[in-house]
């Protein structure tokens, strides 16, 4: 597996990786977010916490979704691998908590610290407006929690994953199971575009963020076939 680099430097580490990002050097100047906060299609639902899940999106597919691009995730000169899209709250129900208090603006500290991890602006303010907010949590402490899990999360193989012919999501679950001690392929959500491929795994914890089976719903059906874009790799 490639070794990678992390955070401005591009600082070498063993396979399994800690981290995904290949490539990442942060501009001088950064774009400040715009506010986030709930309409009427995504209204305030402040409900209790049930369990959580941790998201975590393949970047590659991301940049190649039309309308999905990035100048610092996808045409910058960086390359990332699994980026870590949010740390969510899950109610006790079919709902789920968001945007249950105001969120104001995050620092640039805040969001340079954070970068590398979540390579966009905006997308950062938004996970902390609709999710952050309903966990009881400063911005700091809700990016600290998500990066710690986000860092104890180890990958397999997704080159050799990505060149396997007849790979299925059960399959890919499973090898991503393996890769994390304590982890089963049904803590493991697996969600894909339309057409099959591989765009974010969510991992399903407890409210003492310890893998947890997944309920039984979202994610894409464990005998469908998963392909998986590997970008200019």
């Amino acid at each position: 597996m490639i070794r990678l680099g992390l955070a401005i430097g591009l600082v070498a580490l063993p396979a399994p990786a800690i981290a995904q990002a290949y490539r990442c050097a942060l501009p001088a100047e950064l774009p400040r977010p715009r506010p986030d906060g709930p309409t009427q299609s995504q209204p305030k639902r402040d409900i209790p916490i049930g369990s959580y899940t941790l998201a975590i999106s393949w970047q590659p597919q991301l940049c190649r979704n039309a309308g999905r691009d990035d100048r610092l995730a996808c045409s910058s000169g960086n390359r990332f691998g699994f980026t870590l899209h949010g740390l969510w709250p899950d109610g006790k129900g079919r709902d789920w908590p968001q945007y249950c208090r105001p969120a104001a603006l995050l620092s640039e500290r805040l969001i340079r610290a954070n970068l590398c991890m979540t390579p966009s602006v905006q997308l950062l303010q938004h996970e902390y407006a609709k999710h952050g907010t309903c966990m009881g949590v400063s911005p700091a402490r809700y990016f600290a929690d998500a990066s710690r899990l986000y860092a104890a999360v180890r990958y397999p193989d997704m080159d050799a994953l990505s060149r396997r012919r007849g790979l299925t999501v059960v399959q890919f679950a499973a090898a991503f199971a393996r890769a994390n001690r304590g982890m089963t392929p049904q803590m493991v959500k697996v969600a894909t575009t339309k057409d099959g491929w591989l765009d974010e795994v969510r991992v399903c914890m407890d409210t003492r963020y310890r893998y947890r089976i997944c309920p039984p719903r979202q994610g894409a059906t464990n005998s469908a076939p998963l392909k998986i874009w590997r970008g200019s790799r």
